[in-house]
Parts: C-alpha cells; structure tokens; sequence
C-alpha cells in the first residue's frame, strides 16, 4: 500500500537545475544589493524618458532581489515564480544595457568593449531564467 503522502511529495531537483538556480538566485540577490549600495553607476543606465532614475534603481533593485530570493527558496512554486520574474526583470533591463554600450560609443576602448560584449551576454541569462520559470521536466 502507498502512504497518501508520497504523492505530496516534492519532486527532487536534477543537480543541474540546482546548480543554475542557486547561481541565477545569488547573481540577482547580488545585484539587487548593489544598486542599494553602490547606485552611482545604474542611475546612468536608466533611460531619461523613463524619469526620476533613482525610482527606477530602486524598482530594479527590489524586482532583483525578489527573484534572486525566491529563487533561493525550497519551494518549487516559488522558485518558478522567482525564475518568471528574474525573466522579466532581465528583459526589462536590457534597455539600459543598450544604453550602457550606445553612451560609452565606439568598442575602441576597454570600457566601451566591454559594454558592447555584454549586451549577447544577456540572451543566455534570459534563456537560464525562463527554464527555471518552468517545472522540471
């Protein structure tokens, strides 16, 4: 006979998965404190269009922090929700990176390289946070 619990159960989690979200969670928890703690160099990522660029940061920063930390949890559910909104967040963002790399011009100079180079960075971590949006198959 089954125990009625064992349907319950959680599904164990493959140690690849684990291993991208607990690397995604950390990343954006990281990232979410560093706009608190550092600013200087977000506020001028943020489209002029978009207005008041500390909001923004901070928005940025909250919406980072959340997701890192759900994605941190044990709950499977939470961790899907974390990997949804650590997908938003990064699409959301990626505005500024264009920015980032248009402001610092021409890739002829150590700064401006690495601005451009980042930019097809971003199309992986999209991609690693949208799998973990989704259960495990």
């Amino acid at each position: 006979m089954t125990s009625p619990l064992a349907s319950s159960a959680v599904p164990t989690e493959s140690p690849k998965r684990r291993a991208l979200r607990l690397k995604v969670g950390r990343g954006l928890v990281f990232m979410g404190v560093a706009h608190v703690v550092a600013p200087k160099p977000f506020l001028g990522m943020i489209p002029k269009a978009l207005g008041n660029p500390r909001f923004w940061n901070l928005v940025a920063a909250a919406a980072e922090g959340t997701a890192g930390g759900l994605l941190l949890t044990k709950d499977p559910k939470l961790q899907r929700a974390g990997g949804a909104l650590a997908t938003a967040t990064i699409v959301g963002v990626y505005p500024g990176n264009i920015k980032m790399a248009i402001d610092a011009g021409p890739p002829t100079n150590a700064k401006a390289i690495a601005a451009w180079l980042r930019l097809p960075f971003q199309f992986p971590m999209i991609k690693a946070a949208a799998s973990l949006a989704r259960a495990e198959s």
